[in-house]
């Protein structure tokens, strides 16, 4: 059985930590788009940008339904990354104890 969970558990855990990186892009992105550092008129920043959009924004839109408004503060992707940690760091006691 450890012959198989071993390597689910490092592929959940990679691709967790992959997500929270897109996480963090697409909010440096869109603080890029929103100072004009980075235009969405090029082909290339608007096909990373719509990339990440539609990937995480499916996470995030419950998140922004539950936290109050801030004015123009998102603070979702924060939430989101604290959520994902933490469910990396349960996944992670699961394992080693032998939970699984």
């Amino acid at each position: 059985m450890d012959v198989i969970i071993g390597p689910l558990f490092w592929l959940v855990t990679t691709v967790i930590d992959l997500y929270i990186w897109v996480i963090i892009i697409g909010a440096v992105l869109s603080w890029l788009v929103t100072f004009n550092v980075v235009n969405t008129s090029n082909r290339f920043v608007w096909a990373v940008g719509d990339f990440i959009h539609r990937v995480s924004e499916p996470a995030l839109r419950p998140i922004r339904g539950i936290l109050p408004n801030l004015g123009g503060i998102d603070i979702s992707p924060l939430a989101l990354i604290l959520l994902l940690v933490f469910a990396k760091q349960i996944l992670a006691r699961l394992y080693v104890s032998g939970g699984f």
